[in-house]
């Protein structure tokens, strides 16, 4: 079996957050993999910013990443309806950097919700957000966790109910790391 690089990225800042919990555990299931976690505590994105000084160090970090990696997995909370506004931010600044690090990148998305949804309408919005990228965007098994703050044990496990679609999503993603690299 081949080991391949997966980059993580929460949606979430809160190192504590359910939607970190969810890429962590899909790390765990995506295994073996050389895992990192994206650091998207970005600037906001400011044109004058960018003109005036480029790119951020670690905006142009976050995009090196992204090219880097064979997959990535994205765990993205729902806030009003929608994506994070800090997920949100960290696409715009991707979007600036030279080259586009998403182009036919394999990537999986799923979300961790207070509500009953799960975090479905943050996974659309996400889905119109990554579509310029030309990202290769796994369509399922959707991963929606809703009544997150009970899904998930001390250890920070998620709840037997959701460990076989997960584990099919991750199935699904290693699948396309492996045909993306010719392994």
């Amino acid at each position: 079996m081949s080991r391949y690089s997966l980059l993580g990225i929460a949606g979430a800042l809160r190192q504590g957050s359910y939607n970190r919990k969810l890429m962590r555990e899909a790390a765990r299931l995506f295994d073996p993999a050389e895992f990192t976690e994206a650091d998207i505590a970005l600037p906001l994105y400011d044109g004058d910013v960018e003109a005036n000084e480029g790119i951020p160090p670690e905006v142009q970090r976050l995009a090196d990443q992204i090219a880097a990696a064979d997959a990535v997995v994205i765990s993205t909370p729902e806030y009003n309806g929608a994506l994070s506004g800090v997920l949100k931010n960290a696409l715009a600044w991707v979007s600036r950097t030279k080259e586009n690090p998403w182009l036919d990148k394999p990537v999986a998305i799923m979300s961790a919700a207070a509500g009953r949804a799960g975090g479905t309408k943050s996974q659309a919005s996400l889905r119109l957000c990554l579509t310029p990228f030309r990202a290769w965007l796994l369509t399922g098994p959707e991963v929606a966790v809703a009544g997150a703050a009970d899904q998930f044990d001390e250890n920070g496990r998620l709840a037997e109910s959701y460990q076989r679609p997960l584990s099919e999503l991750m199935d699904g993603l290693r699948r396309a790391a492996s045909y993306r690299t010719g392994a």
